[in-house]
């Protein structure tokens, strides 16, 4: 009952919608279920990865490298189903753009892949700088467009 229910109400929706909303949330909906087929790809190829380490014998739990290599896959994931929980944000509120802090989160997931898989010793100090740097920046944004948020919350709900 609640499925016809939902269908129902999307079909309203849809009928209020301009041609070019309707556009765009066709496109989103179908960018929904590619990056569902990816994420559910990555997961299954995550899983086999770690079943083939795992009982093949060849998985050293005191190896950092294999570690990062692991946990490199398991946030490439995450950012995928990040990115793929904007887009349903995006169809639930039908907005039509995706919130900036949405994207700086997923890049900061970008970037804080790259600390997980580095090797600290094989890279240049000028390199781990920037990424600093770049983790840094998109973190004062992040706190900058949060704090904004919350202000225009609470002008809209004093109003």
């Amino acid at each position: 009952m609640r499925l016809k229910e939902a269908f129902r109400k999307a079909g309203c929706a849809w009928s209020t919608l301009t041609v070019y909303s309707r556009f765009e949330h066709a496109i989103v909906l179908v960018l929904t279920v590619l990056i569902a087929v990816v994420v559910a790809s990555g997961t299954w190829h995550l899983a086999i990865a770690i079943a083939s380490l795992v009982f093949s014998g060849a998985f050293d739990p005191t190896n950092p490298v294999e570690f990062q290599r692991i946990f490199g896959m398991i946030v490439i994931v995450m950012i995928a189903l990040e990115f793929e929980h904007s887009l349903l944000v995006v169809l639930a509120r039908q907005e039509s753009i995706i919130r900036l802090r949405t994207v700086l989160v997923i890049a900061m997931l970008a970037v804080v892949r790259r600390f997980i898989i580095i090797d600290v010793n094989a890279v240049a100090t000028d390199e781990l700088l920037a990424l600093a740097a770049a983790i840094l920046a998109l973190g004062i944004v992040h706190w900058l467009v949060r704090d904004q948020d919350r202000r225009n919350e609470t002008s809209t709900g004093s109003a």
